[in-house]
């Protein structure tokens, strides 16, 4: 006799006993239900504003997938005057992308701000501390650190009552599987962000490079970090885009003296021209 199949009824089952076990019971709702009186019904979820221009529509779109590089070609990290590349020309090592978690911070801060649950699975090495730095509700956000072998299941549990949802590939997924999270998140109205390689993400960040600030010539501690951050994808977003963000920002003096280092020089074009009109 052929063993019976798993059914769709099954598998909800299975993934409704998880979030229970893992204590979330009583917040697992449609995702509209979670955020704060009328702003759950809008289709986008909100960014920093130095993310905006990234982002097609300015926001998160209900519905979308976004993956966050997390591995690429090695790029080039920097500290406050000792720029060291960590490659040369001719080397294209692979090496974790610089600023991923904190680009992952920063796009949860300005949604959990405003009202919106988030869940993040498969991510051992987020701290609860520097998420409630960043500006994310901590009663408003669920962690799975150690999914194990049910990831997927854990992932579409969540994705039918959590506003975002980040989820860490433990490696790579079919694409059966990927397409199935993806439909999910679309149905639900959920944002599904992918810490790590995605094929098919609507549209992928990458932080390229950073740069630390506050150390000077050896003393000192950092204290903020200048990172650019890349977006390419699909439709609307296929033309690649560009920022920089602070992250974490920079604050008192250092702010001010940042603000005056870092800001363009005066042109002198036009007294110079007006010098060399008068000599002839």
């Amino acid at each position: 006799m052929r063993p019976a199949t798993r059914t769709s009824g099954d598998r909800s089952g299975k993934g409704l006993a998880i979030v229970r076990a893992a204590a979330l019971t009583g917040t697992i709702r449609r995702a509209s239900d979670h955020a704060a009186e009328a702003f759950g019904s809008e289709r986008l979820l909100p960014v920093l504003p130095e993310l905006r221009a990234l982002l097609p529509g300015r926001g998160l779109r209900r519905g979308a997938t976004v993956a966050i590089a997390t591995v690429g070609t090695a790029p080039e990290v920097s500290v406050e005057g000792l720029a060291r590349p960590t490659h040369q020309a001719h080397q294209t090592q692979q090496a974790r992308s610089t600023g991923a978690t904190s680009l992952l911070l920063a796009l949860l801060a300005a949604a959990s701000g405003a009202g919106s649950w988030c869940a993040v699975v498969g991510v051992p090495t987020l701290g609860a501390v520097a998420a409630a730095e960043a500006g994310i509700a901590l009663d408003r956000l669920a962690l799975v650190p150690y999914p194990g072998p049910d990831w997927a299941t854990i992932v579409a549990a969540l994705l039918d009552g959590v506003d975002i949802v980040v989820a860490a590939p433990p490696g790579p997924i079919a694409p059966s599987t990927a397409s199935r999270l993806a439909a999910r998140a679309r149905q639900r109205g959920s944002v599904l962000v992918s810490y790590g390689r995605w094929d098919g993400a609507d549209i992928t960040l990458d932080a390229v490079r950073g740069v630390w600030h506050g150390l000077g010539q050896g003393r000192g501690r950092l204290r903020c970090r200048q990172l650019t951050i890349m977006s390419r994808g699909r439709g609307a977003a296929a033309a690649p885009k560009r920022t920089e963000v602070w992250w974490p920002k920079a604050s008192g003096p250092l702010a001010a003296h940042l603000e005056r280092s870092l800001a363009p020089a005066p042109s002198t074009m036009g007294a110079e021209g007006a010098a060399l009109r008068a000599t002839g």
